[in-house]
């Protein structure tokens, strides 16, 4: 069947097909947890970071503005989910499958950039020490992270606008967690793989040029670990490095392997599997980002601590908060006999 002319009005999103009814709410529940936990953490972060003012460093701004990359993700992602398995409602109009598609990619893209960054802050701060402050003030992460969420709609958006002008002629149901490239493409009614292929070389750049850089900085990091520092600080570098390792390799590795599925005949994955690492790689990094990367800091657990001891304070001296002694409740003169 061909056309050169739009018929579909909405799109419904499926979730996974082998996927039965009484599992549903369950779900459900598992993915507005997940949507709160991200939610919280990041949020979490932003404010500390906002009431704080010892926090308003290069390192810190980059770390909110994965926060805040996470927040947008999932805010975009998850709620139609949800309400796909909680109300049986997962229809989605034209336009605004187009548009989760496009802020999908883009915050897929945007982490990627941040990441870069982030090993960018790494690499100058522990090889080059001496000329970090000057080379990295927070003027110049400010700017470098407004760069990136700017330059990260770019590849996206020329993939949405090329599918966007694409006729869908009738089938509408998208076998997967949310609107994407890969999603849409098997419901044009014409030959995509021009488009599929300008997406794809998008997506590889976007993703795989940071993570070149990615590694040499680790690799530059590891070495000169291992010429400065001793005993106890080089364990700490090494945790901390293995531990973001881990981040990136769940963020990259489970999308190559969803990427270039298509492009290898002998690699077959079946739509529950492929939607489930999709979810995987997209949602769990989100979910954990706070806890790696801020949580687990010293400068935020002193804080913490400092809180936690102003609230007690705040509570042993306020006089709302304490109450008459024993002896005073007891005493006849205190009590008018």
């Amino acid at each position: 069947m061909s056309c050169n002319y739009t018929r579909v009005s909405e799109f419904v999103i499926v979730g996974f097909p082998s996927l039965q009814p009484e599992y549903f709410v369950l779900v459900a529940w598992f993915f507005f947890f997940l949507y709160v936990t991200t939610a919280v953490g990041n949020l979490l972060l932003v404010v500390v970071f906002t009431l704080e003012r010892s926090l308003h460093e290069p390192m810190y701004i980059i770390m909110v503005s994965l926060a805040l990359s996470d927040i947008g993700f999932a805010t975009v992602a998850l709620p139609k989910l949800i309400a796909r398995y909680w109300w049986n409602d997962g229809s989605l109009g034209f336009h605004t499958c187009f548009f989760q598609m496009h802020m999908i990619h883009y915050f897929g893209s945007l982490n990627s950039l941040i990441l870069l960054t982030m090993a960018l802050d790494r690499y100058l701060a522990i090889c080059f020490p001496l000329r970090y402050p000057t080379m990295m003030t927070n003027q110049t992460m400010a700017g470098l992270t407004l760069f990136c969420w700017g330059i990260a709609h770019i590849f996206p958006g020329i993939s949405t606008i090329s599918f966007t002008l694409m006729p869908f002629c009738g089938p509408n149901k998208i076998i997967q967690a949310f609107c994407t490239t890969m999603s849409l493409k098997s419901l044009v009614c014409v030959d995509t793989s021009r488009q599929y292929s300008l997406a794809f070389a998008s997506a590889m750049f976007i993703l795989y040029v940071p993570l070149a850089f990615i590694i040499f900085s680790y690799i530059c990091i590891v070495i000169s670990v291992l010429r400065m520092a001793k005993g106890q600080g080089r364990m700490k570098t090494f945790s901390t490095c293995a531990t973001q390792g881990c981040i990136i390799a769940i963020y990259y590795i489970p999308r190559f392997f969803v990427y270039v599925t298509p492009f290898i005949p002998n690699l077959t994955m079946t739509p529950d599997k492929s939607i489930a690492t999709t979810v995987f790689y997209s949602l769990f990094p989100p979910v954990i980002n706070p806890f790696i990367y801020c949580l687990r800091t010293k400068e935020i657990k002193q804080i913490f601590r400092r809180w936690e001891f102003q609230t007690k304070n705040t509570v042993l001296t306020n006089p709302l908060f304490s109450f008459p002694s024993l002896s005073n409740v007891l005493t006849p003169e205190r009590n008018g006999l």
